[in-house]
């Protein structure tokens, strides 16, 4: 028996690409729990960290602040102080590895936590890789993870490159961030322009701040990177992506005069869709990760660097180690099986994605030079004009899947079928003990006990006239970190410097309504005629109690609420729930509509509906939307909530049509069919 020969065209071929950094976006309960998860995840096979950080974290609260009350460890890992983060990393060599930390607003404080904690296992803070968000503008426009204004936080993002250029040359310092925009309802076109207006400001900050060389400019300009959504619009995805390469590389050259090739490369990360994953038939999410993944790795010049899936089941609740476990494979089966990374770039010369990219650059050029006519990208944060413009393209997207012109398969077609077995049974998804929370506090109480308190006040004292004075407070910040002060103390600090923001809601109370039509204008007779028996206009309180700041469901409500005929109060995310019935109160409403996505729903809702009762205002209904599994629902249900929404609920004038039915009810009021 010979040997086969091997063919020509097989021997010919180059050599694999590296394929791209494999991720996933994951954190959660305790730091202690989310170690044993990281370093299971590597044990699989993950080559990078992704850490999801809880909202108190992101939002500069400690554990025991009443805002943080039912967050803690909920959609990330608390990070207190500089011990959570040592445990965090535990026999997890920082400066062997690549973590992208998704932070934002403390962003200079996290990174601090990680330099001391790398510093405390030996590692020189040059050696370190990895990525810190430190995206504040996109905040005020979709996270809502914002603390100071948009002058102090640009200020904050530059202070933080400066310091990264000269002591962590291997680190992004800026992951510029139009993922959270796609997820806010942004086209392609949109997400190219403010992402894009985002990146012009940082650096124009930079060049003007005078911390940064004009001979090292180039570098911080190469130290830029992107982190992008990829949605199952598969040829305009992919194609928005090599638009996204030649927009950057036009940036650089013409605006900034950067010639080196190396410092204009458009580097980026991505984690594809959650937008649109759906709640019904929840299998089917495989499909669309899938796709949407091929979207940022098939084109090699435009290729991801590193790439994080959501799980199948993210609109259902929290995944569990198994579901982030087969995000993985699926990326590895596509680097490791298949030989999309023995080949050039597959897509160069075909005329229809050349014709759809110089679309897609024309639409974000022009978008651009209005973005500039306002004034630049802060200028378009404060006066509301692309909170408003994402507002509008967000309520278009729904429109048109509640028509039927945008097909969701399992959603609005296709809707029969068999139960998913996947979602079967208890642990289909993962839930985090309220226990984690009590332990977080009385944890946080014995660190500051244990601490030199001196040396706590000597830190702050340094860190708050580095701030006053215009001074970068990275290393005062890292020698916070070193002397034990807590997360909530840093941004309580610089609190007390800059002042709290906040942003304009994208929901203005004295816009005039759309034409109604079809079972909208239905729907407005209701309300009209609801109104003439009570006396007044239908009223309902929209509100955010807790630090969630995915705003788009709750301002989609209040836009359609409005049209319908209600009047509207809605002051935007992060309130008490003191807040949130103290305005009930004054405003005499006669619903209030809570939305909650970060499982915080049951702790949440159920300290509202207690202060209504000890105001007797039990007879006011409440209604609850949010990512509830179906116990959770039972729960609120039974402690007095009037009807729970979740994702499978998209259809919103339907969901008006509810409210003016629970509103009629509970005042007594009939209503015509």
């Amino acid at each position: 028996m010979t040997d086969r020969p091997v063919p020509a065209a097989a021997a010919a071929l180059p050599p694999r690409d590296k394929p791209w950094l494999f991720r996933t976006y994951s954190g959660h309960s305790s730091a202690r729990a989310s170690n044993a998860l990281y370093r299971t995840n590597l044990a699989r096979g993950q080559t990078g960290l992704s850490v999801a950080f809880d909202l108190p974290t992101q939002t500069g609260y400690d554990a025991d602040h009443v805002l943080a009350t039912g967050e803690v460890g909920k959609v990330g890992v608390p990070i207190g102080h500089l011990g959570d983060m040592m445990t965090l990393f535990d026999g997890i060599p920082l400066e062997k590895m690549n973590t992208s930390m998704t932070i934002n607003a403390p962003a200079p404080w996290l990174l601090a936590l990680y330099i001391a904690t790398a510093e405390r296992q030996g590692a020189q803070r040059a050696a370190l890789q990895g990525t810190v968000q430190n995206d504040l503008i996109k905040e005020y426009l979709s996270r809502g993870t914002y603390i100071f204004p948009p002058q102090p936080s640009v200020r904050l993002i530059n202070d933080v490159i400066a310091f990264t250029v000269r002591e962590v040359p291997k680190w992004n310092p800026t992951n510029v961030c139009s993922y959270h925009l796609q997820e806010a309802g942004a086209t392609p076109e949109q997400e190219l322009a403010y992402a894009l207006a985002t990146a012009i400001t940082v650096l124009d900050a930079v060049r003007a701040g005078g911390q940064v060389p004009a001979d090292e400019f180039p570098k911080v300009v190469g130290r830029i990177s992107f982190f992008v959504n990829a949605g199952i619009r598969f040829v305009t995805e992919l194609c928005k992506m090599r638009a996204f390469t030649e927009l950057w590389d036009e940036i650089c050259r013409e605006r900034y005069g950067v010639e080196e090739e190396q410092y204009r490369r458009f580097r980026y990360g991505v984690q594809v869709n959650s937008l649109g994953l759906t709640e019904q038939q929840p299998e089917n999410n495989v499909y669309r990760i899938l796709l949407e993944m091929l979207a940022v790795v098939l084109s090699k010049k435009a290729r991801a660097r590193a790439v994080q899936l959501p799980a199948w089941n993210e609109a259902l609740g929290l995944p569990r180690p198994w579901d982030q476990q087969w995000s993985l494979r699926l990326q590895q089966i596509v680097a490791y099986e298949t030989d999309l990374l023995e080949y050039g770039d597959l897509f160069d010369g075909s005329p229809v994605v050349e014709a759809k990219v110089e679309a897609l650059k024309a639409a974000a050029r022009a978008e651009l030079a209005h973005i500039e006519a306002l004034g630049g990208a802060i200028a378009a944060v404060e006066s509301g004009y692309m909170k408003r413009r994402l507002v509008e393209s967000n309520t278009t997207r729904l429109e048109g899947i509640e028509g039927g012109e945008q097909t969701v398969v399992g959603v609005n077609r296709f809707t029969d079928g068999a139960p998913s077995p996947l979602t079967a049974g208890d642990g289909a998804i993962l839930s985090v003990d309220p226990s984690v929370e009590r332990e977080q506090i009385a944890a946080l109480k014995a660190w500051r006990d244990a601490r030199d308190g001196a040396a706590v006040e000597q830190a702050l004292a340094g860190l708050r006239r580095a701030a006053a004075e215009g001074i970068n407070i990275m290393e005062p910040t890292i020698a916070c970190a070193h002397a034990g002060v807590t997360t909530g103390e840093w941004a309580g600090t610089l609190r007390d410097v800059f002042g709290e923001y906040r942003a304009p809601t994208g929901v203005s109370p004295n816009a005039r309504p759309q034409a109604a039509r079809g079972r909208l204008e239905d729907v407005r007779a209701r309300v009209n005629a609801v109104s003439e028996s009570l006396g007044r206009r239908v009223k309902i309180l929209v509100g955010k109690p807790g630090l969630d700041g995915h705003s788009n469901g709750a301002e989609q409500i209040a836009v359609r609420a409005r049209d319908a005929g209600m009047e509207v109060v809605y002051e935007g995310i992060r309130l008490t729930p003191a807040q949130i019935v103290n305005a009930a109160l004054e405003e005499s409403v006669h619903l209030i509509g809570l939305s909650i996505l970060s499982g915080s729903h049951v702790p949440l809702v159920t300290d509202i509906l207690q202060r209504l009762r000890a105001l007797d205002l039990e007879h006011v209904p409440v209604i609850v939307g949010g990512i509830i599994p179906p116990e959770d629902e039972r729960l609120l249900i039974e402690a007095g909530v009037s009807r729970v929404y979740t994702p499978k609920d998209y259809d919103i004038t339907a969901i008006m049509a509810d409210l003016v039915e629970i509103v009629a009810k509970a005042e007594g009021v009939a209503v015509a069919a």
